[in-house]
């Protein structure tokens, strides 16, 4: 986890991350704000590298984290292969504009082919 509080508490920007994380790695993609983007991308590619490992408890540790037991499945059995012989950078951040309503700096975080 990086040091970046996003202006929430501490419980709700986990829950925050642990949704987002969960949802990059069922979809793909997410579109997000650049910062957010960035704490996300850490978590989603620590939750990779455990399914390279395939273990009991690298899946129990998985599952602490990840809020469907689905993606876990799919993280250890899809996800995971596919970066075997890669060490990190499964994710790539595309910055995409402006957010209308905030000016807020937008980003599609992705995972790589």
């Amino acid at each position: 986890m990086g040091t970046r509080k996003l202006g929430r508490p501490t419980d709700q920007r986990m829950a925050m991350l642990r949704n987002m994380v969960t949802s990059l790695l069922e979809n793909g993609k997410i579109e997000t704000t650049v910062t957010r983007a960035k704490e996300v991308r850490s978590l989603a590619e620590k939750m990779i590298t455990l399914g390279k490992t395939n273990t009991l408890h690298s899946r129990r540790q998985a599952l602490a984290f990840i809020t469907k037991e689905s993606v876990v499945t799919k993280v250890f059995e899809e996800i995971a292969p596919k970066y075997a012989d890669r060490n990190g950078g499964y994710t790539r951040i595309i910055k995409t504009g402006v957010r209308r309503g905030d000016n807020a700096p937008t980003a599609i975080i992705a995972l790589v082919d």
